[in-house]
């Protein structure tokens, strides 16, 4: 039992050394690891700085955007009807001449020629901005190209189901429709 005891009390003395050692080391560690604690606290707060500052330039950066791209499509939506309008400027002349000359004059076959050019020149003018009319007298009834106002008895059996009649044309601006045809369709 004597061993035991001795291995026992060898042990404690031991372990009140290694105590003894690490108690007075933790003083000098301690003063180190706090140092280290605030050199990273500072590092960390330096880049969470960072990041911030980051952040608010590119939400200024992105709200400038937002804000010119906004200004841009208002400016775009004022100036994109001007070369349409400039186009017809000549119409709005030739409309003006033939109404100042149709007052000196009683020659109706002039006045309907003019109103003829006037209305092939502005035709020409919206056709060459992509306009087209629908075609729809004779055509089958489409609801993607046609509105059908009423039905009347088909004055054929081929016209059974088509389109009789055109009350207002349609038109398509660059392969989109615009305005449908209202028709009237054979039954």
């Amino acid at each position: 039992m004597g061993k035991k005891t001795s291995k026992k009390d060898i042990k404690k003395e031991n372990k009140k050394e290694t105590n003894k050692a690490s108690a007075s080391k933790p003083k000098a560690q301690q003063k180190s690891t706090k140092s280290q604690e605030v050199s990273k606290e500072k590092e960390l707060q330096d880049k969470i700085d960072e990041i911030n500052d980051k952040y608010l330039r590119l939400y200024s950066e992105f709200d400038n955007y937002r804000k010119r791209t906004s200004k841009e499509k208002l400016e775009l939506s004022k100036t994109a009807s001007e070369n349409i309008i400039i186009e017809l400027l000549p119409v709005l002349d030739d409309f003006e001449r033939a109404i100042k000359s149709t007052e000196d004059s009683n020659d109706c076959a002039a006045v309907k020629d003019g109103v003829n050019l006037i209305h092939s020149k502005f035709k020409g003018v919206l056709t060459k901005k992509g306009l087209a009319a629908i075609e729809s007298i004779g055509k089958e009834f489409d609801t993607d190209f046609h509105e059908a106002i009423t039905q009347i008895p088909a004055p054929s059996k081929k016209l059974k189901g088509k389109v009789v009649d055109e009350i207002e044309k349609g038109y398509l601006l660059n392969e989109k429709v615009i305005r449908f045809s209202k028709v009237v369709i054979g039954k």
